[in-house]
């Protein structure tokens, strides 16, 4: 049995971008939303578009997905129980086109991760299609671990970072590591920002070069 190959993780920057949705019901919603938040242009096609969708910013029609008409987006998303239409779909491979089935991990040219967002912090889980409840169950998981006190220690981390880039100071040798080991997420979960400061400046802060003749 050959080894099937594992996945290229990305995140596709979809704003101002066509994107196609075949299906209209609840599943297909979820996935709109998510496009909509990301700042895709959304157009459904589904023989019925329920409330869900139709909430949403976004343009839809009810009918008949028609072969072929995938190919003017540059990404899509089948969300039908209609094996016949996610073939259909499906076509737009062919076309360039990026297609995700909904738990049809066989007709997909990519596959959806379990999302956690922490303002930005955003941590995906995948099976690569194969089990869609394992990765919703290890993001749940996840979620209860991680708060909104990671989206502050962004904000500390790129606060530091624009200020070495202002400088002219390198910032992909810094020592990031040794100031997120530092205590700085126990002293934001408590509202202490100021002293977390003071680690990540202390971590990031160089180290003088010991000179001819010290003891150092």
């Amino acid at each position: 049995m050959p080894v099937e190959a594992p996945p290229y993780p990305v995140n596709l920057l979809v704003a101002g971008r066509q994107v196609l949705v075949v299906g209209g019901g609840a599943v297909a919603a979820e996935k709109v939303r998510g496009l909509v938040a990301a700042g895709a242009v959304v157009h459904v096609v589904a023989n019925d578009v329920g409330d869900g969708v139709r909430a949403l910013d976004v343009t839809w029609e009810e009918r008949a997905y028609q072969r072929g008409e995938v190919a003017v987006y540059r990404l899509a998303i089948s969300c039908t129980d209609a094996p016949a239409v996610r073939r259909a779909v499906f076509d737009g491979e062919a076309a360039g086109v990026w297609v995700n089935a909904a738990d049809d991990p066989a007709h997909c040219s990519y596959t959806l991760p379990a999302r956690l967002d922490r303002g930005r912090l955003l941590v995906t889980v995948s099976t690569s299609g194969h089990s869609p409840a394992l990765a919703g169950w290890l993001r749940d998981q996840l979620g209860e671990q991680l708060g909104p006190e990671y989206d502050t220690l962004i904000d500390l981390l790129a606060e530091a970072r624009a200020v070495m880039v202002a400088a002219g100071d390198p910032t992909l040798g810094a020592d990031w590591r040794s100031a997120l080991d530092s205590g700085m997420l126990d002293l934001v979960r408590a509202g202490r920002l100021d002293e977390a400061r003071e680690h990540l400046q202390a971590s990031l802060a160089p180290v003088d070069p010991p000179q001819p003749g010290s003891l150092r």
